[in-house]
């Protein structure tokens, strides 16, 4: 029972008090799954993520469902994900019971909180991005990667700005990164 109860308040935990979507919760996912409670390895946590966020669905949930089942199988996978998908459940009922989009628009306090969460949303999100690539050892030759598929995404091209073109030709890359010196030897 303790299992189930520390895996569903550190879920609650991390869907109660992070804003701004999946990328925002990664690094205090990483804090708490990792380093705080020590269920996974950080390489373990990293190739989690890539697994995460190829999945359909909520990345914090999915990340909650693989955790869960890792400990205690099924049924921690069902106790994290509902810790996880709670906090927001309960914020989005309160929300829709108590304010309208009016009272978001013209109050100025409930706009200078939300204008106030902006930035630091931002700084929630470039940090899982920062450690990522330094667990991944990301080198200086392969740095530019990254950038070159955001400015691709971004620039919305049509099929080349498919982020799941991108996962699949990164899947390809990598087989090759590892396939190619492997036949060579094979060779010798």
């Amino acid at each position: 029972m303790g299992q189930y109860l520390s895996l569903f308040a550190t879920f609650f935990k991390i869907g109660a008090f992070t804003f701004g979507g999946g990328w925002a919760m990664i690094s205090i996912i990483e804090r708490e799954i990792v380093d705080k409670h020590h269920w996974i390895e950080r390489e373990e946590f990293l190739d989690l993520l890539a697994v995460a966020q190829s999945l359909p669905g909520i990345l914090a949930v999915n990340i909650a469902t693989a955790v869960g089942d890792k400990i205690s199988g099924t049924k921690g996978s069902i106790v994290a994900a509902a810790g996880t998908i709670l906090p927001s459940f309960i914020i989005i009922l309160a929300i829709a019971i108590f304010l309208t989009p009016d009272i978001i628009k013209n109050n100025r306090v409930v706009s200078a909180i939300f204008m106030g969460i902006r930035p630091a949303v931002v700084a929630l999100i470039i940090a899982p991005v920062i450690t990522s690539a330094k667990a991944a050892k990301l080198q200086w030759k392969t740095v530019w990667i990254p950038f070159v598929v955001a400015l691709l995404i971004s620039l919305d091209l049509g099929l080349v700005s498919n982020p799941i073109f991108f996962i699949v030709l990164g899947g390809l890359g990598g087989f090759l990164f590892w396939w190619i010196p492997k036949r060579k030897v094979s060779k010798l």
